[in-house]
């Protein structure tokens, strides 16, 4: 798929900084099925915001990448959509932006929601694990949720051994992405399975997702979380830029279009008076002021662009 290269610009921005002796790093892919936690975990493990998270599964559209720095490794996350069934071109596209990223990384975390149980989901995507070589890592998520602790260790055990007969998983590491209990653990971890090489970002870097792109992403997610029983998977923001203002210095001026599939939502997403979109707007230029470290002018369109998730020239243009 295009548009899904690593920085070179990035990479050489770090090349240079000196690295102490073993100092490892990597790649490495964060998969599960939708809503396991998968971006909680990487804003978690980065120290900050990197991925929108949602309460809606499928939520997550890019392979997002968030650098984690320490003094003797640099892990490079890659945050995933879930595999889901290929209903849409869309769908079929992440579906291959997933298998894409499991061929090119140097270990996999493969997230289980282990409060819900393992489910057929989790089952399937072990089997597309199961021949990969790759070091895969299971992560048992939201462990915090067990009220039952006497339940924890059997669903643990039959995590073990989910790859099936013959392969086990490197480390089974159970942790709370939402609390951050045992995070610093799986580092640990995951380190241990990265070989050994140079930074690959700059030290200072926790993500080389465009500005404008992290913008259009805050501005779905505060939609989504303000909609998410009517049309999370019909929207789609783009931002061409974010640039200064020409009458205030401490002002940066950000135009999102919201994209829908028909005139009936467009409808919902403006709501009675403009108030839905007025209200996502509204959290959005929030969030965004403290990224950015400036005041945000956040101008909203909302238009349609009709059956975009079936249209394979849409989709180029919203950046699937």
């Amino acid at each position: 798929m295009e548009g899904r290269e690593l920085d070179l610009a990035a990479i050489l921005a770090g090349a240079d900084e000196p690295t102490p002796e073993g100092h490892r790093s990597g790649l490495l892919a964060l998969v599960g099925r939708p809503n396991v936690g998968k971006s909680t975990l990487l804003n978690q493990m980065v120290g900050e915001k990197v991925a929108i998270v949602t309460p809606v599964p499928g939520t997550t559209r890019n392979a997002i990448r968030g650098v984690v720095t320490r003094e003797d490794a640099q892990l490079v996350f890659l945050d995933t959509p879930g595999l889901a069934k290929p209903r849409t071109l869309l769908t079929r596209r992440l579906n291959e932006l997933v298998r894409d990223t499991w061929a090119g990384v140097d270990a996999i975390c493969f997230l289980v929601d282990v409060a819900a149980g393992i489910g057929k989901g989790d089952e399937y995507l072990a089997s597309e694990l199961a021949g990969i070589r790759t070091p895969i890592v299971a992560v048992a998520n939201k462990v915090d949720l067990v009220k039952d602790k006497n339940a924890l260790l059997p669903r643990l055990e039959r995590l073990q051994h989910l790859l099936g007969e013959g392969r086990e998983f490197a480390d089974l590491v159970p942790v709370s992405a939402q609390n951050g209990q045992n995070v610093d653990r799986l580092l640990d971890v995951l380190v241990s399975h990265l070989p050994e090489g140079p930074r690959l970002f700059g030290s200072g870097q926790v993500s080389d997702q465009p500005e404008a792109q992290l913008a259009a992403e805050i501005l779905r997610e505060k939609l989504i979380a303000g909609l998410q029983h009517e049309l999370p998977h019909s929207v789609a923001v783009t931002v061409d830029e974010i640039r200064p203002s020409e009458e205030r210095d401490d002002l940066l001026e950000v135009d999102a279009v919201v994209h829908v599939e028909r005139d009936s939502q467009k409808g919902i997403i403006i709501g009675k008076r403009g108030a839905n979109l007025k209200a996502a707007a509204t959290e959005a230029r929030k969030e965004l002021e403290v990224l950015l470290g400036a005041k945000v002018f956040l101008t909203t369109h909302v238009t349609v662009a009709k059956e975009w998730q079936r249209d394979p020239k849409q989709l180029g243009r919203l950046g699937y």
